[in-house]
This record gives structure tokens, sequence and C-alpha cells, in this order.
């Protein structure tokens, strides 16, 4: 029987796995807002997001010359980031109350 650490480790292994090599492989056609806007034809109207120039921006990491590379490292620390911020969120809400010392 798996303990909760081992389920929580082995989940979090997987994850990084998927986000670090499997994701390169994931599809590069346009979502379904892009799609939708090249069939209308309003696609050409579209502006640069405000963190199009970010360091995690447009699913790489930039600086990273080698795609592969840059995706996965891309995803790794996504998957790192949402554990951690999961993690303290969690940690908050398992809390328990402080007993009365009357």
């Amino acid at each position: 029987m798996l303990t909760n650490r081992k389920f929580y480790l082995s989940g979090l292994v997987v994850s990084l796995f998927l986000a670090g090599v499997i994701s390169f492989y994931a599809s590069s056609s346009p979502d379904g807002l892009e799609k939708v806007a090249e069939d209308i034809g309003f696609i050409q109207t579209a502006k640069e997001h405000t963190n199009s120039k970010g360091t995690l921006a447009d699913y790489g990491v930039k600086g990273i010359e080698n795609e592969r590379a840059s995706v996965g490292v891309a995803g790794v620390i996504g998957v790192v980031g949402t554990a951690i911020v999961a993690g303290f969120g969690f940690k908050l809400l398992a809390r328990k109350p402080k007993k009365d010392r009357n």
C-alpha cells in the first residue's frame, strides 16, 4: 500500500517527466481562439500581450536556443512552481486550530 508521501512523490515525478520530456511533442496547432480568429479573419488585429517579452513567454525559456530543452525547462519550472504554491496552500488549509489553555 502506498503512503501519502510516496503517492505525492510519484505524482511529482510523473508530472516532471510529462512537463520536461513529453510536452515537446504536444500539438503546435493554434488553440481554439487563434483558429477562430484565422477562420473569421481578424487574426491580423491581434496585439502582443504584456508579458510577451518575458522569460517564460511562448511555452519556452528565453535564452535557451535548443527548442526541445527550452520547452522542457519551462515545463519543469511550471510544475515546480505549481507544487510550491499548492504545497503552501494545502499547509495553510490543513492547519489545526490551537487548543484553548483555560
